[in-house]
């Protein structure tokens, strides 16, 4: 009788632990984990189907499960770099634990787990985006001219510039993409409202710093905006960045540039009952003008 009561206060016990599982997200870094011997799974579908009955088992017994992406190369360097021997369950479980603290991690909510693998791949390019762009405003120092910290001013140039856009926009839900050319490769972020723009959330901040970076850094870079109303045509515009100020497109212009490549959001721009148009005059605030260095 008290073998069962102190089995079962064990199991209510294990309910309430919280605990984070390792995802291999693709079949490239499933193969690359299979170079260990103490990775047990041959092939790449069987591991998913694993995963997801684990996940599934513990959100049917109550237990909260997040879900981070295991990356092979920063998983090698991380063994690497605290003298862990990269060829055992252990050093996976420390890694795992590391990501859940600093990396990408998605909590499971019943989704289908490749539902949950592209959201989770989408996340890391988003921490990645913010965190490039973040370190590059943290460092690139003040201006040489008036001494203003060049990464502050143009974070509040950005924030002034977005707040410009949603006050001239007509009412609707909006889907905005930003993109700033950087090296190796362009930072793209998107965003999507139902209306007032909230710097605060988390998406807005990656906009922000994204458009903050192409300011500060002086990157071609450009903004594309779709407004979609009950009853109307989705209206797609767009401005490209200048110099701390935006230029607008022609209504040709987004239409060439974006009509058949890019996508508002998750929507494709190039379908029936859209119009391609110039933007709202964002007046003298939205002009260039010196305002970060």
């Amino acid at each position: 009788m008290g073998d069962t009561k102190q089995h079962s206060r064990r199991r209510a016990l294990g309910r309430e632990m919280a605990s984070t599982i390792g995802l291999l997200t693709d079949e490239q870094d499933f193969t690359a984990m299979r170079a260990y011997r103490t990775f047990v799974f041959d092939e790449y579908e069987p591991y998913l189907r694993q995963v997801e009955d684990l996940l599934r088992s513990r959100a049917g017994e109550g237990s909260h499960t997040t879900v981070a992406l295991f990356d092979p190369e920063e998983y090698a360097e991380f063994c690497a770099d605290t003298g862990l021997a990269p060829d055992a369950p252990a050093s996976r479980s420390r890694f795992t634990a590391e990501v859940a603290v600093t990396g990408t991690t998605l909590p499971y909510e019943g989704q289908p787990l490749a539902e949950l693998a592209r959201n989770l791949i989408d996340a890391a390019v988003r921490q990645v985006t913010q965190e490039y762009a973040s370190e590059f405003l943290s460092h690139v120092g003040p201006c040489a001219t008036c001494g203003k910290d060049i990464g502050r001013a143009a974070l509040a140039r950005a924030s002034e510039l977005l707040l410009c856009i949603f006050n001239a926009a007509d009412p609707g839900g909006h889907q905005l993409v930003c993109r700033v050319s950087a090296v190796p490769q362009t930072l793209v972020v998107g965003l999507r409202t139902d209306g007032d723009l909230q710097l605060e959330r988390p998406e807005t901040l990656e906009l922000t710093t994204v458009l903050a970076f192409g300011i500060a850094a002086h990157n071609a870079g450009d903004l594309v905006i779709r407004t979609s109303a009950p009853g109307m045509n989705d209206r797609i515009y767009g401005w490209r960045l200048q110099g701390d100020g935006l230029q607008p497109f022609t209504a040709a212009e987004v239409f060439d540039a974006y009509g058949t490549h890019i996508k508002a959001g998750d929507a494709c721009v190039t379908e029936a009952h859209v119009d391609y148009c110039e933007p709202p005059d964002l007046g003298e605030v939205g002009r260039s003008g010196g305002h970060t260095h």
